[in-house]
């Protein structure tokens, strides 16, 4: 057992700096802000959210059931925000994208032809880039699969949970395995690349042999990736509201589920990822790089990045003050999305600690020598904190390359929050959820 980390599952370092961390700014002039930066390799993210239901651990930026015409609205919306990027930004070539939410398959297929024609518009090709598109059971058809396929879609990814269903009742998700399987039977029929699910373990009640049950169902459905993520209870969320916390046995079942992936023939990328070994497998060629390309997010909820500036629109997670967020987008004027006024700006030692930790907690690893031609310095000198993972046995170097190792992996979840700055560590705890 490491002596490092008190907890294993401290959070869950998806991004740095996390949202938490943003604030209102003074208002920040995205021509400007964009002017001298690379935009060959952009990401493309674009945020509907909108879902047919809440799940019980659920605190993204999302509403169930939206009323009236609130998606039509979102999309002129977008629609607006997407001709104004493409005025101001003026990006040159976008290296990936993806469609998330909230729950896009939640569109109907007119909304979703004037969703691709945003984002051509805009002057994304999606059937030339690697693009994921969210999802699930209940939302996808034949139909609307047939149409994501023929705009390019080479990645789809389904929350399932789990493949018990008293399991997805405890995790605030209600839904019949027959619509699971009706949907990947669809998905695998009509030819994506690549299918992911997404299972949850920490679940009231699990244990070792029902967690490997959903497993051993996705292993035999041959699934190209598998993310596997430890429930944690958020506030304002369903299940923080029943009181009813599981038992914390998480790291006991993931490493169970490691344990049955690797041995089934799936390469562990990052502490959640899980991919398929396929050594014939068609690879679109991936030109963005997380570390130092930038991301152009459309819609209330999405995240943009250039290397000083990351920001967004506001976040909540209470249905009404994600609904006053939405409005509040979907009546933006053209010029009102030319400005950034929410988010955070990144001096030169935080943009720094971005690349490590994203390049640490992904199985490629912390490429020594681009670090050093960035930022003209060695990354363990920087931060010395990385030389205990190396004494740990958590992380190795090999040549130029310092990476974590299959232990190390395992307490990715602690070691993200532990390489935080203290101002972003002061920010995020002093962030008054709404």
């Amino acid at each position: 057992m490491t002596t490092l980390f008190d907890n294993i599952f401290d959070s869950y370092a998806y991004s740095y700096p996390h949202k938490h961390s943003y604030r209102s700014l003074a208002p920040l002039s995205l021509s400007a802000l964009w002017k001298e930066e690379k935009k060959d390799a952009l990401f493309l993210y674009v945020h509907l959210p909108f879902c047919e239901m809440r799940c019980g651990f659920c605190n993204l930026f999302t509403i169930a059931n939206p009323k009236d015409d609130m998606v039509d609205v979102y999309l002129d919306a977008l629609a607006r925000e997407a001709d104004t990027i493409r005025e101001v930004v003026q990006p040159q070539h976008f290296g990936q994208m993806a469609v998330g939410g909230g729950t896009p398959t939640f569109l109907e297929i007119p909304q979703l032809e004037k969703l691709f024609g945003i984002i051509r518009k805009l002057g994304a090709q999606p059937e030339l880039l690697p693009v994921s598109f969210e999802m699930s059971p209940k939302t996808i058809t034949a139909e609307k699969a047939q149409f994501l396929f023929s705009q390019g879609v080479d990645r789809v990814s389904m929350g399932v949970q789990s493949f018990l269903e008293t399991e997805q009742k405890s995790l605030g998700r209600p839904q019949k395995n027959r619509e699971v399987f009706a949907a990947l039977d669809l998905l695998k029929k009509q030819g994506f690349p690549t299918i992911n699910v997404d299972l949850i373990y920490g679940a009231q009640g699990q244990t070792p042999d029902t967690w490997l049950y959903s497993i051993d169902a996705a292993i035999r459905y041959e699934l190209d990736e598998i993310f596997i993520y430890p429930l944690y209870v958020r506030p304002l969320t369903g299940i923080a509201k029943s009181g009813n916390a599981p038992a914390d046995n998480r790291f006991e079942l993931y490493l169970a589920a490691k344990s049955m992936l690797l041995n089934a023939g799936y390469e562990q990328v990052s502490m959640r990822m899980f991919r398929k070994i396929k050594p014939d497998r068609p690879v679109r060629p991936l030109v963005y790089s997380c570390q130092e390309d930038g991301m152009i997010g459309l819609g209330a909820g999405a995240r943009s990045y250039t290397r000083t500036v990351h920001y967004s629109s506001e976040y909540a997670v209470a249905r009404h003050n994600i609904k006053s967020i939405i409005d509040q987008y979907s009546m933006k004027a053209a010029a009102d999305f030319s400005q950034a006024d929410y988010g955070i700006i990144l001096p030169q030692e935080e943009q720094q600690r971005r690349f490590i930790i994203k390049s640490v907690l992904h199985n490629s690893g912390l490429d020594i020598s681009r670090y050093r031609e960035l930022y003209g310095s060695h990354p363990l000198t920087d931060y010395p904190q990385l030389q205990s993972l190396l004494d740990e046995g958590m992380a190795v170097t090999e040549g130029q390359l310092f990476h974590l190792t299959s232990r190390g992996i395992d307490y990715s979840d602690a070691i993200g929050p532990w390489l935080y700055s203290t101002p972003i560590r002061t920010l995020i705890n002093n962030f008054a959820l709404q």
